[in-house]
This record gives C-alpha cells, sequence and structure tokens, in this order.
C-alpha cells in the first residue's frame, strides 16, 4: 500500500527510536516525506536522531515555554516550511499544547488539504471543570480530517469524547520492525539460573529498584539472573542497592542495536517494571515473554495473557507474584516467548504501523468535503 503524493508530517522532536518508521513510512510516499522536527530540551533525556536515510528533515526551532502541566511549545518556521514543501496530506501530534498546529491546519484546509492527528487518547477528566476541559479538547480535535491512536484504549477514548468512530484509525505504537531472523532456540529448561532482563535508561520512572528488591523477595531456588542493560542518572544508586539486597545483578552499561542481540537470546524474561518500554517489541522478536506496568494504553496490545504480565504501576507485590509465577514455570514461559514472536511478527511491527497512516491519509484524501 502506498500514498500516490507527498506527505508532510509534524513532530516536536524527533527521538532516535522514530527515525526507522518515518523512514519506512517515506518509502511508502511516492512523493516523498517530508518532516519537520526540532530539539527538546536538554532536561528531558530524549536521544534525537542525527539524521533520516529516506524522508527529507528539516529542523523546527522549537521555543519551549512554561513547565509541567503548563508547558508549551511554540515551533519557528512551520509555516514557511508548508509553503515550500506543500504537501498533499498533512500528519500533527494531536496535542493541544502545541501552538503552532492550528495554523498550519488552517493552512492546509484553505488550500483544500487533509490534515490528520495522531496521539495517545484523550483520558476521562474529572473535577470541577471537566466538562469545560473535555469540550475543549472535543473542539480541538474536531479540526482534524482523521486521527489515528496509537491503542484501541486510546480509539475508545477519543470515540467517548464524542470525535466520529469512523474517522479512527488504530496503528499500535511500533518501534521495530517485523523480526527478520526465525525464533531463537531455547532449552526447555533454564540453563542453571534463569535470566531477567531489563533495557533503557536508568531512570526513577522505569522502578528498577523495585525489580532488584523483587529478585531478592523470590524464593532462593527462584531467584535470577537479573542483567540490567543501560545508562542514566540513576545507576550510582541503583549500583549501591544492588549490592546490599541483590548483590548479583549485573550491571552491563548502555548498548545499542546489534549490540543487545546478546542480551536477548541469552535472557528467558525481559521486566519493565515502570513506565515507557521502547525495548519490549524488540525483546518480543527474540522470543521473549515480558512483565510490564500498566501505563498510557501502548502496551495493552502488545502484552496479553499469552506472552505476558500486565501489572499496577508500582505495585510491588503484583511484581513479585508476576516473576514467581514466570520463573516456576519453564515450559509456560517458552511457549508466551513462542506468542511474543508472532504477535510482532504478524501484528505489531513498523510495517504495520506504516499500513494503517497509509490507509488513513488515503481514507481522508478520497473523502469528499464536509
Amino acid at each position: 500500500m502506498t500514498f500516490d503524493g507527498r506527505l508532510g508530517l509534524v513532530q516536536r522532536v524527533l527521538p532516535v527510536y522514530r527515525a526507522p518508521f518515518f523512514d519506512t513510512l517515506a518509502a511508502a510516499c511516492t512523493g516523498g516525506l517530508g518532516v519537520f522536527a526540532g530539539q527538546p530540551r536538554a532536561d528531558e533525556s530524549i536521544v534525537s536522531a542525527k539524521e533520516l536515510n529516506t524522508a527529507h528533515w528539516t529542523h523546527a526551532n522549537n521555543l519551549h515555554l512554561l513547565r509541567g502541566p503548563l508547558y508549551l511549545c511554540y515551533q519557528r518556521g512551520l509555516m514557511d516550511w508548508l509553503q515550500r514543501w506543500r504537501p498533499a496530506a498533512l500528519l500533527v501530534e494531536a496535542n493541544p499544547r502545541y501552538l503552532t498546529t492550528p495554523a498550519a491546519i488552517k493552512w492546509m484546509h484553505q488550500n483544500g488539504k487533509p490534515v490528520i492527528g495522531w496521539g495517545l487518547g484523550s483520558p476521562p477528566s474529572s473535577g470541577w471543570f471537566a466538562s469545560l476541559r473535555r469540550g475543549s479538547r472535543l473542539r480541538f480535535l474536531r479540526q482534524f480530517d482523521a486521527l489515528i491512536s496509537y491503542s484501541a484504549r486510546g480509539a475508545e477514548q477519543y470515540a467517548g469524547l464524542g470525535y466520529p468512530a469512523n474517522k479512527i484509525f488504530v496503528a499500535p505504537n511500533a518501534t521495530a520492525a517485523a523480526p527478520t531472523f526465525p525464533l531463537p532456540v531455547r532449552a526447555s529448561g533454564f540453563d542453571g539460573r534463569p535470566v531477567v532482563l531489563y533495557v533503557g535508561r536508568l531512570q526513577a520512572r522505569k522502578r528498577l529498584d523495585d525489580l532488584i528488591r523483587a529478585c531478592a523477595a523470590l524464593p532462593e531456588k527462584l531467584q535470577p539472573r537479573l542483567v540490567i542493560v543501560g545508562d542514566g542518572p540513576e545507576r550510582e544508586t541503583l549500583e549501591t542497592l544492588a549490592r546490599q539486597v541483590y548483590p548479583s545483578a549485573e550491571f552491563a552499561g548502555a548498548k545499542l542495536g546489534a549490540e543487545l542481540a546478546p542480551n536477548f537470546t541469552a535472557a528467558d524474561l525481559f521486566v519493565l517494571p515502570g513506565t515507557g518500554g521502547l525495548a519490549v517489541q524488540e525483546a518480543m522478536s527474540y522470543g521473549l515473554p515480558v512483565i510490564v506496568a500498566k501505563g498510557d494504553g501502548t502496551q495493552d496490545d502488545l502484552v496479553r495473557p499469552d506472552n505476558g504480565w500486565q501489572i499496577p504501576d508500582e505495585d510491588f507485590s503484583a511484581l513479585v507474584n508476576a516473576l514467581q509465577a514466570a520463573l516456576s514455570d519453564s515450559a509456560q514461559l517458552r511457549r508466551m516467548g513462542k506468542e511474543s514472536y508472532r504477535i510482532v511478527a504478524e501484528e505489531i511491527n513498523i510495517e504495520k504501523m506504516v499500513g494503517v497512516y497509509i490507509e488513513a491519509v488515503n481514507t481522508v484524501s478520497k473523502r469528499p468535503e464536509g
């Protein structure tokens, strides 16, 4: 499936994990893909891409205003880029905090071109001004000709807010391509102690302190070899904690790309006890069952009872129980790993995600006005 035209895409920043998706999307557009994105704040811990190989990247001049729940972003140069690139359709983040978005939508519509917004969804509002917030959010979303949600939960939230369900597409969030290698072969039982793996930034929100303590809380015969791959501001604190409660924990440092393959292949279980989780899909492509904390809904489609466990965020007992259930039955763990591999090979990967984006763009491009 391809889009017969020039596509534009506006994003606040371009993290390194999104580059493969943008290049794959660009290859599906006969007129090319133009990306307009800037740099994050220095304190955001976002690793930005250095380049795109297929898509055309124009660097935005992001003006970051305020912080926390009051954060706003103004992207200088957006309208000049639109007038130069002149896309037949435009994709933008469905985020009202980005102040230049309404002007871009207006310009596209004045030129008879559609605009699609994408995002995580719209969680229900509560409190005294909940109805006002819902109304404001819906007015913002109604500017778009269609919406793409990263999860089924997000799509339900958009529809529940009042956005037409027939204009919502679901593209499960993917950060890796479908595996091109066969399912790794693992022995039916564990080769010594089972290996529990974490890959990602070492940040407080990842709850790695809970993972270290949870491994120590397991019965001795189930205590795994815990391998933590990554770096970040919490590394020294976590290493100190590990020396105190779980000295056998291994800190492998930061690794990227092909460097990670031996770690994924040697592991028996992948665990992400906190929020985020960009490595979950990659772990699944190596046939690993997973334990993840429930978050914004993007994990719902990826992690199911047949291939892993979703546990409440910051629930230490649930983490211990999931680890014990996983490491008590190696045969079950291998079956779940095979299902993980099937999911990312057949259902959730960059190629499938691009397919939904192209379907959405083609649909709104053919849809009559009004």
